[in-house]
C-alpha cells in the first residue's frame, strides 16, 4: 500500500508496500502511482531561469560557502521556485552557522531575492493566497550588441572511423575492425566564434544586436507561461522570432511543461555530450521534477530529479536521404549522499521518412540496441563530488557512448572537470578547469546523415566531434554584481580521426568579461574575445584571426 508523508516545505516521502508481484505491469502501475502521488499540495508553477543567467553563479557561490547541500546540477534549467528553495535554505544555513563569512554571502542571497521575488514569498508565506490571475510583462529583459570581426569554422569533414572499439579504452571488438579506408562525414558550424551556446542565434561577420524580452503570465500557484520574443538586427538579415515560450502545469516533482524552451542535459558548464543550449531550442514537450524528491522504497538512493522531453528534428535532404526524426532525451539525476550526484543521461533520434516505421520498428527503436536500424542515441553516466574540506571545490565527470554493444555504450566521449568556488577564505575568487574529448563519429550517423544537429548546429557541446577542448576560467568578485572573467580555450580537431590531406587545426582563445550594476535592476556586461586558428578547417597552412566585442544590458535577467 501507499503511504503519503509530508515532511516539511522542502522534503516528502512515499512508501511503496509490497505489489505482490514483480511483474512489468506491476512496475509500470508503481511508475505511474509515483509519478501521480508525489507531486506535494504545496508545489508551486514557476517560470524558469535562463542558462545564461548570473542566478547560477550566485547558487554556485553560495554552496562554496557550505551554504547549499541539496543543490543538483545536472538538470537546468532551474524553475525559480526552484531558486527559491536553495536561496530559503542558504539563507537558514546562514543563520545557523555565525562562523560563515556573512558579509559577501550575505550580498549574494539579498540579490537572489531581489530576482526572484514572488517566488520567495510564495514559499515563506505558503498559506498566502496570491491573485488567482496575474501577470508581469516585463519579467526580463536583454540587449546584446555584437561586434564580430571573423566566420565560424566548418564542421563539415571526413573523419576516420577505426572501429575495433573497447570500454573504457579497455578490450577491443565490441564493433568490428574497420579499413583505413573506412570513414564518416562530420557535419555542422561552431555558429558564432567566440559565442557559443546561444540558443542557436549566429551574429555575422560586422555589427549585428539582438533583443529579448520577457512576459510572464501565472494562474494561482498552479500554471505559468512565458513568451520571449527575440529581434535580431544582421545588416540585411533581420529576424524575429519565438526564443522561449511555454505553458508549465505542476510543480515540485511532476511538471508537464509544453511549448519551446532551452534545456541542459549534464555537469559541464561550457558544454555537455547530450544536450545544450548551443543550438536553437526544441519545440517540446517535457515532463520533470523541478524540485528534488524522495520515493520510501529507494531512500538509498536520497534526493531525485527526472526531466523526459520529447520533440522532433527538421525534415533535411543530406546526400539525398530525406529525414525527419522525432527525437526524445531522459534524464535521470540522484543524490546519495549531500556531496555526491549521479547523472544517468539518454538523446536519441527516432524514426520519420526513410526508416522503418512499424509499430513493433519503432518500439525497439526508442530502446535502441537492435537491428531495427532506425535510431541514433547518445548514453552515459555522470558523477559530480563535493569536497568539503577542500573550500567545497567539486569534481566532476561525464562518460557518454555513441553506440551501444549489448547494454554498454560504446564509442566513447568525456567531459571533466574541476571547480574550486573559494580560492581564499573569502569567496571572492573562484576558479575551473574542464576538458572535452569527442570521439572520432560522436554526432554522426548513417542513418541519419545529417547527424545529431538541429537546424545545422550541434545538440550537444559547441565544439562538435572528433574533437579536444580544453577550458580554464578564473573570476574575481568584486561585488556580487561587479565581476571581472578571464579565459582561455584550446580546442583541436585532427587529433583524432584525421584522414589522408587533413592537418591538426589548432585554436588557441581567451575572452575577458567584466559585468557591473549599471542603474536600478539593470547590469552591464563586456566581453572582448580573441582567437588564433593554425590550419582552419584542417587546412595545411590556413590561418585566422577572429576578434569579437559584445555589449549587454540585463534588466532583472
Amino acid at each position: 500500500m501507499w503511504e503519503y508523508v509530508k515532511k516539511n516545505n522542502s522534503e516528502f516521502r512515499i512508501h511503496l508496500g509490497p505489489l505482490g508481484s514483480n511483474s512489468k505491469l506491476a512496475s509500470a502501475f508503481a511508475l505511474l502511482l509515483i509519478l501521480l502521488y508525489t507531486t506535494p499540495l504545496y508545489a508551486l508553477s514557476s517560470a524558469n531561469i535562463p542558462l545564461d543567467s548570473p542566478v547560477y553563479s550566485y547558487l554556485d557561490k553560495l554552496a562554496g560557502f557550505g551554504l547549499i547541500s541539496s543543490d543538483m546540477k545536472g538538470i537546468k534549467p532551474f524553475s525559480k521556485a526552484e531558486a527559491a528553495r536553495l536561496l530559503l535554505e542558504a539563507e537558514n544555513n546562514l543563520a545557523e552557522n555565525p562562523s560563515a563569512p556573512a558579509g559577501f554571502a550575505a550580498e549574494l542571497i539579498r540579490r537572489v531575492r531581489e530576482l526572484i521575488p514572488r517566488e520567495i514569498s510564495l514559499r515563506e508565506h505558503p498559506d498566502k493566497k496570491p491573485p488567482l490571475l496575474d501577470y508581469n510583462p516585463v519579467s526580463s529583459l536583454r540587449f546584446r550588441s555584437v561586434y564580430l570581426d571573423g566566420a565560424p569554422r566548418d564542421y563539415h569533414r571526413l573523419v576516420h572511423d577505426p572501429g575495433n572499439d573497447g570500454v573504457f579504452g579497455i578490450g577491443s571488438g565490441l564493433r568490428p575492425k574497420n579499413p583505413t579506408t573506412a570513414t564518416v562525414m562530420q557535419r555542422g558550424s561552431e555558429g558564432t566564434p567566440l559565442l557559443e551556446n546561444n540558443n542557436g542565434v549566429v551574429h555575422g561577420d560586422g555589427s549585428s544586436a539582438e533583443l529579448r524580452w520577457g512576459s510572464e503570465w501565472y494562474l494561482s500557484t498552479v500554471a505559468v507561461g512565458l513568451l520571449e520574443p527575440s529581434v535580431l538586427a544582421d545588416g540585411d538579415d533581420n529576424q524575429i522570432r519565438l526564443n522561449r515560450g511555454y505553458v508549465k502545469l505542476g510543480g515540485g516533482a511532476l511538471e508537464l511543461e509544453a511549448g519551446k524552451d532551452e534545456n541542459w542535459l549534464g555537469l559541464g558548464y561550457r558544454g555537455n555530450i547530450t544536450l545544450t543550449n548551443n543550438a536553437e531550442n526544441f519545440t517540446q514537450v517535457k515532463l520533470s521534477s523541478p524540485e528534488p524528491f524522495r520515493i520510501g522504497w529507494l531512500s538509498w538512493l536520497g534526493e531525485m530529479k527526472y526531466s523526459l522531453i520529447g520533440s522532433r528534428l527538421d525534415r533535411t535532404v543530406t546526400d539525398g536521404a530525406e529525414r525527419q526524426p522525432w527525437f526524445y532525451a531522459a534524464k535521470l539525476s540522484v543524490k546519495p549522499s549531500k556531496n555526491l550526484e549521479i547523472g544517468f543521461n539518454l538523446g536519441r533520434q527516432v524514426g520519420g521518412p526513410g526508416v522503418k516505421n512499424s509499430i513493433s520498428d519503432t518500439l525497439r527503436g526508442l530502446v535502441g540496441g537492435t537491428s531495427a536500424d532506425n535510431s541514433n542515441g547518445l548514453a552515459g553516466i555522470e558523477a559530480r563530488y563535493r569536497m568539503p574540506w577542500l573550500r567545497n571545490s567539486e569534481l566532476y565527470g561525464e562518460f557518454s557512448g555513441e553506440d551501444t554493444a549489448a547494454f554498454w555504450p560504446i564509442v566513447e566521449s568525456y567531459v571533466a572537470g574541476l571547480y574550486i568556488p573559494r580560492l581564499t577564505d573569502a569567496g571572492r575568487d573562484d576558479f575551473r578547469f574542464e576538458f572535452f574529448q569527442g570521439n572520432q563519429i560522436l554526432y554522426t550517423n548513417g542513418t541519419f546523415p545529417e547527424g545529431y544537429l538541429y537546424k545545422g548546429m550541434p545538440i550537444g557541446h559547441s565544439q562538435g566531434g572528433a574533437t579536444q577542448d580544453f577550458f580554464t576560467r578564473y573570476s574575481h568578485w568584486f561585488g556580487v554584481r561587479n565581476n571581472l572573467a578571464l579565459e582561455y580555450i584550446y580546442t583541436n580537431r585532427g587529433m583524432v580521426g584525421r584522414v589522408p590531406g587533413q592537418a591538426i587545426e589548432r585554436k588557441h582563445a581567451g575572452r575577458i568579461f567584466w559585468s557591473l550594476p549599471l542603474y536600478g535592476e539593470t547590469d552591464a556586461q563586456l566581453e572582448y574575445g580573441i582567437e588564433k586558428i593554425s590550419n582552419l578547417n584542417l587546412v595545411e597552412g590556413a590561418e585566422r584571426t577572429n576578434q569579437l566585442v559584445k555589449f549587454e544590458l540585463r534588466y532583472r535577467y
